[in-house]
Formats: C-alpha cells, sequence, structure tokens
C-alpha cells in the first residue's frame, strides 16, 4: 500500500495525478501524460483555491472548463471524465477541515460552472474555425464556379482536416461532397450520405422556421442562415448540431451552390438536459422542484379564457417528531414513500407534484373543470396516507394537513395562489390537522395583516408608535380613584389605533413581549412617579396596575428589571401592581412562582386577573402570591339586567367572601352602568373599573378626574 500525500500541495498533485491518467485517453493532444498532468496542475490549484474560498466565485470553475479548450481536450468525454474526477476526488484531496455538506454543494456548483465554461470556449472555438472556413469557401466560391480544379488542393485541406462537418449540395437539395467530420457525426459511409437529398433529413423537432430559411436561402433571398436542428443518424439516434447554411454564388452572382458547417452539440445538449433536470427535480424524492413548479403554475395561470387550476399545499402533521426521535436517514424515507404515493395520485393530464422543501409537497390540476377535480385529488392524497409506512420496523401512522386554492387563470399571480394556499394550510393544520380546507379569501387578509403586524412589530417599537392610555380604579367604598391600569396601544401608520388584543398575541409569538413589556412597565412607572410629584396625596395614594403575559413571568430578568426601574423612577413598591391572568399560574410550579413571591416581599402587588374563567382549584390560592383578585367582566354582565341572576351573585358574593378570608382585595372589570356598581358594592367588591367610571384616556384625564371624586 503506498502512503497517503501529506501536505496540502502533496494533495494537490494527487489530484491533478488522478485528473491526467482520467482524461489523457480521451484529449486530442501531442502532449505526453506527464506533461498534460503539469498543464492541469495550476488550474487543479485553481478549483482547490475556490473550493475553499470565503465567498464562492463561479467565474473560477468557468475560466478552468475553458482552459481545458485551451489545452486541447476538446473532447466531450473529456469534459464528462473530467467532471467526474472533481466530483469523486476534489472534496476528499482539496476539502480540508471545512464542512464536509457545503463542501460538496460548492463542489457541484464548481462542476457547472466548468460545464459552462468548457461549452462556451469549445463554442467560440468552433465559431472561429466555422468563420475560418467560410471566409475560405467564400473566397473560393467563384472559382469553383470557373474551375474547380484550380482551387481543389487547398479546399480540400481544409475540407477535409476541419472538426466541424462540411457539406456541399446543389440548389435542389442534392448532396454533392462532405467531410469526413461530418460522416463520423452521422456514424454512416460516404455513398450512404453522399445522393441523398437534404430535405430527407427533417426531423419531428425542427422548428417551423427551419425549412422557411432554407427556401429562402435557395432562392438566393438570404446569404446565410444559423438554426439549432437535429438529425436522425442511420441507427436511429439522434444527433443535435448547431447549422449554419451559406449560399454560393458563381462569378456573375448567381446562386449556385449551399455551403452546411455542422458542429455536434449531442453531448453538451445531454449535459445541458442533466444539469437542467438536476436544477429542477428534487435530489432526495426526483419529484419536481419549486423552481419548475413554479414554472409549471405560472404557464397554468396565464392560460386562455375558460381554463382553470386547482391546487392542493401539503404539508406532513408532525414530521418535525419523525425526525427528532428517528433520526434523519428514517425521515428522508419517508418523504420518499409520500413523494411515491402522491405521484401516484396525479397520473392525469393536467397534474402534477412537487416538492417545495421539507415536508411540503404541492399538487396541481389544471383544465376547465378543476373545481371538482381539485377536491377529487385532495380526496386521493389523503386516502394514499392512510396505509401506515414502515420505516427500520416500525408502522408509521403519517398525516397531513392541505390547503385548496381553484380558480379561475389568469386574475391572480404563482406567488399570491402560493401564498393563499400555505395560508389555508396552516388553517387545516391548526384545526387540529389531517384535513383539508379551501381558502377563503377574508381568512387570506387577516391572516396577511396579522403577518404585516408581525413584521412590524420591532421596527414600531423603535419608532415609538406605541403608547399608553390609563383607565381608573375606583374604590367602591367612597368612589374615589386609587389606582390606574396601564393598557398599551399601538398608532400603526396605516391601520390606525390598534389595541392590545391585535397585536399582544403577536408579540407573544415573536418574543418581542419581553422588550415591549420593558416598555411599558418604564413608562407606566414614571408616570405614577409624575402623578406622586405633581399632585402629592391631593386624590389618595396611587397605585399603577401593569399587566404581565406569561412570557414575561418566564423572563430570568424580570425581578431585576422590575427593581431597576422602580429605583431609576423612584417609585415605591407599594405603587405598583403586576396583572397575571389565572390561566397563566393554573399547575404553575415552584419555579414560575419564586419571581412573583420575590416580588411580593418587595411590596409589589401581584392581582390574578380574569379571575374565574380557568378551572383552577379556589384553594390554590394559598399558595399564590397574590394580594387581589381581579374577576372577570362575565360576572358583571349578568348583572346588567335587573333582577340580577341569583347564580352569578351567590358566585361573586362566594368569591368575595372567600377572597377577604383570605386577606385578599376583590377588584372587578367592566362595570358600565351605576345599577352594576351598586350591586357589586353590596357584595362587598373593593375596587371596580369600567366605561361608567371612564373610557381608557390619557394620564392627565385620568388625574382631572382623580382630583373631582376626590373633592366631589
Amino acid at each position: 500500500m503506498t502512503a497517503e500525500p501529506d501536505g496540502p500541495e502533496d494533495r494537490l498533485r494527487r489530484f491533478a495525478t488522478i485528473w491526467s491518467r482520467a482524461v489523457f485517453p480521451h484529449t486530442a493532444t501531442s502532449l505526453t501524460r506527464p506533461e498534460l498532468e503539469r498543464e492541469l496542475l495550476p488550474l487543479a490549484r485553481r478549483l482547490s483555491e475556490a473550493l475553499r474560498a470565503r465567498t464562492f466565485d463561479a467565474a473560477e470553475g468557468r475560466a478552468v472548463g475553458a482552459a481545458l479548450i485551451d489545452a486541447h481536450c476538446t473532447e466531450p468525454e473529456t469534459l464528462s471524465r473530467a467532471l467526474d474526477c472533481v466530483d469523486a476526488y476534489l472534496v476528499l484531496y482539496c476539502g480540508g477541515d471545512g464542512p464536509q455538506e457545503d463542501l460538496r454543494s460548492r463542489s457541484a456548483r464548481l462542476q457547472h460552472a466548468m460545464a459552462a465554461g468548457f461549452a462556451e470556449a469549445l463554442r467560440e472555438r468552433t465559431l472561429a474555425e466555422q468563420e475560418a472556413i467560410a471566409r475560405a469557401a467564400l473566397q473560393a466560391q467563384g472559382v469553383v464556379a470557373q474551375a474547380l480544379h484550380a482551387t481543389e488542393a487547398r479546399l480540400r485541406a481544409v475540407f477535409e482536416g476541419a472538426a466541424i462537418g462540411i457539406g456541399i449540395a446543389d440548389l435542389d437539395g442534392n448532396i454533392l461532397q462532405v467531410n469526413k467530420a461530418l460522416l463520423r457525426m452521422f456514424g454512416g459511409t460516404e455513398e450512404s450520405v453522399r445522393g441523398r437529398n437534404v430535405v430527407d433529413w427533417t426531423h419531428p423537432d425542427d422548428a417551423p422556421q427551419v425549412w422557411h430559411l432554407y427556401e429562402e436561402l435557395v432562392r438566393g433571398e438570404r446569404e446565410h442562415y444559423h438554426v439549432e436542428k437535429a438529425f436522425y443518424r442511420p441507427d436511429g439516434t439522434v444527433l443535435w448540431t448547431n447549422l449554419t447554411v451559406s449560399l454560393l454564388r458563381d462569378a456573375d452572382g448567381c446562386p449556385q451552390y449551399q455551403l452546411a458547417l455542422m458542429e455536434d452539440t449531442t453531448e453538451r445538449r445531454l449535459l445541458n438536459l442533466r444539469l437542467r433536470y438536476e436544477a429542477t427535480h428534487d435530489a432526495l424524492t426526483g419529484l419536481p422542484n419549486r423552481t419548475l413548479f413554479f414554472e409549471r403554475l405560472e404557464k397554468a395561470l396565464s392560460a386562455g379564457e375558460g381554463m382553470r387550476f386547482g391546487l392542493c399545499y401539503l404539508d406532513i402533521d408532525g414530521f418535525k417528531t419523525i425526525n427528532d426521535s428517528l433520526g434523519h436517514a428514517a425521515g428522508d424515507r419517508l418523504l420518499v414513500e409520500v413523494a411515491d404515493r402522491l405521484q401516484s395520485c396525479a397520473t392525469a393530464p393536467g397534474e402534477m407534484v412537487a416538492r417545495l422543501g421539507g415536508d411540503e409537497f404541492v399538487a396541481l390540476t389544471t383544465g376547465p373543470d378543476t373545481e371538482t377535480e381539485v377536491d377529487a385529488l385532495a380526496d386521493r392524497i389523503m386516502n394514499a396516507l392512510v396505509t401506515p409506512i414502515r420505516i427500520d420496523g416500525r408502522e408509521l401512522t403519517v398525516r397531513g394537513s392541505i390547503g385548496i386554492v381553484e380558480g379561475p387563470a389568469g386574475e391572480r399571480g404563482p406567488a399570491e395562489v402560493l401564498r393563499s394556499a400555505d395560508i389555508t394550510m396552516y388553517r387545516a393544520k391548526s384545526a387540529g390537522g389531517n384535513r383539508y380546507e379551501l381558502a377563503d379569501p377574508e381568512a387570506d387578509a387577516r391572516a396577511i395583516t396579522r403577518h404585516g403586524l408581525t413584521t412590524a412589530l420591532p421596527a414600531a417599537l423603535d419608532r415609538g408608535e406605541f403608547f399608553i392610555e390609563y383607565q381608573p380604579l375606583v374604590h367602591l367604598g367612597d368612589d374615589s380613584v386609587r389606582g390606574a391600569e396601564a393598557l398599551v396601544r399601538w398608532l400603526h401608520p396605516q391601520h390606525g389605533v390598534l389595541g392590545p388584543d391585535r397585536f399582544i398575541p403577536l408579540a407573544e409569538h415573536t418574543g418581542l413581549i419581553v422588550p415591549l413589556g420593558r416598555w411599558v412597565l418604564e413608562q407606566s412607572v414614571r408616570q405614577a412617579r409624575d402623578w406622586q410629584e405633581r399632585h402629592g396625596d391631593q386624590a389618595g395614594p396611587f397605585r399603577i396596575n401593569v399587566n404581565l403575559s406569561p412570557c414575561q413571568l418566564t423572563h430570568p430578568g424580570l425581578v431585576a428589571d422590575t427593581v431597576d426601574i422602580l429605583e431609576r423612577a423612584g417609585l415605591e413598591p407599594a405603587s405598583l401592581c403586576l396583572e397575571v391572568t389565572e390561566s397563566a399560574l393554573i399547575g404553575a410550579d415552584d419555579d414560575l412562582l419564586k419571581p412573583l413571591r420575590r416580588l411580593a416581599e418587595m411590596g409589589v402587588d401581584i392581582a390574578l386577573d380574569d379571575f374565574g374563567t380557568g378551572y383552577s382549584n379556589l384553594a390554590n390560592l394559598r399558595r399564590l402570591p397574590v394580594s387581589i383578585l381581579k374577576l372577570d367582566r362575565s360576572f358583571t354582565q349578568s348583572m346588567q339586567q335587573f333582577p340580577a341572576d341569583p347564580v352569578d351573585l351567590k358566585i361573586v358574593e362566594g368569591i368575595v367572601s372567600l377572597a377577604h378570608s383570605l386577606d385578599l382585595k376583590v377588584t372587578v372589570e367592566g362595570v358600565e352602568t351605576g345599577a352594576q356598581a351598586e350591586q357589586l358594592k353590596l357584595l362587598g367588591c373593593d375596587t371596580a373599573q369600567g366605561w361608567y367610571y371612564a373610557r381608557p384616556g390619557p394620564p392627565d384625564r385620568l388625574h382631572e378626574l382623580a382630583l373631582v371624586d376626590a373633592t366631589g
């Protein structure tokens, strides 16, 4: 056994050696193999540097491909062998210690660039040869018409030695002469080619203008034309060429012959088709990928009048759990099986299945009657997923959520259709999954609005678009204002003033609730301190109530942030009340309650908000660090009518009695009438808030109300 190369230079030379051995038998060069290896070494170094460069540069790959042509490695097989060698050995010998997946992805891109550079350089070289031959032929056309024998030696050398195929025919299309390169292209004898007529080489893939151009040329209406044309070889295979046909005139300028120059592009075309396939198909499942799907969708949406489309957007439910528990290899096998089943569901004309990425698939159907066909397609997909998939000895039940979009062609673009399908799919998933939903324009609009608000939230906080309104907390014993609840609002540039129900859930979902909550706490505490400094005790002791979301409760900086804000504002902890919803504390463990206990020990009041809407055990109140129960507005709604519901009255009376026995104060929300306020006072509630007293408003208006109540 031979030792592995040690240093990077040794490994680079080893790669160049392998490369030269792979391509040498297929090169048309006078160099020996060691000489070719020395030619390839700097090219190998350029590939190695491009592979490991900080920024990928496709120009390096194209330059290496072009350099192969300069080294006379012009045979198509040379490119194929070179690409195979780069694919197999470049990362192995030149990749270093970088991430293998990234290096292989970059190696593949370098191969594509090499192929493009090779093809472009070969084309330029061929065109240069064609131009030289055309010039020689045109210079000789007058001599051919008068005395062909006078220049036969010179023309024969060019004619026979050219690397491209050359043929001469009369104006009737009868082939008079062909060179050896053309015979090699067709794989036949000179006798089998000479004597045939040009029109015998019609091919089904000929573009309509090909023969129209030919007719113009033989009539003398044009001097030449250039097309891409396919020919059948004698063995039935197809030869693809770049074909240039020129008109040869006699000394008097009359058309006499036609000269055809052919470049064999079959290998290049196959390579391009291979690269095109790889660029438009998913490597794992073999299905069309996002690129090809968008091409098909765009074509379907631009179809003529009367045509429709139907789109099923599928996401596998719980796929992440499968990946996390069984591994990505098992997940990949599952995706392959799902792809096969989906492919079997879309076999009718106008139907296709594609993989967009991850566990997301789409199925498209087109035609005049997709309103019923798309539902049938969705049913077939759901039925195809019913049978469990066996992976590594386990039977996995696959469930999927599908969003369906259907409509006439010509009304929407691909991006809009896919967005609607995506939104609808998530609506099916949020409804429990394993089902399909039809797109709803109103639901789409709501989802798009939510998305817009979500993306605008961070910038809105930086731009100062949020503000706070305050709603007074009234003591039911003397109707004095004892405090206020801070309620954040968003002054959106397009949608106007938005209440917290429109954006707080979005802020919680994105994590922005933590900086937003801190900002609300800072502003509210600073406002409470400002009230104290400006008005002293004219309106009694003021307390500011600030809501805490469940995300803020679990944030490790809650206690430290609260202490810092209070100290910087100079506000006593007893002037702050933090409101936490009952649902957030149901089943809370000691770790979650510890920050609230620390705040309560400092003197901060903790209010249990929306009390009565959850399912918590009333006995749990003893272990919660709360000092205030805030009854949900649902209890006050039943008191709007007279007489009030006696059951609700008993419930409120019981809650108030229990709270007072535990030294808890009771605040009631949603008081809208004097009758409600009077009834709550009789039941023993301590404080209340609602539109009966005042709607949320700016801080100055609230303190004016406090002064009126205190002196009125």
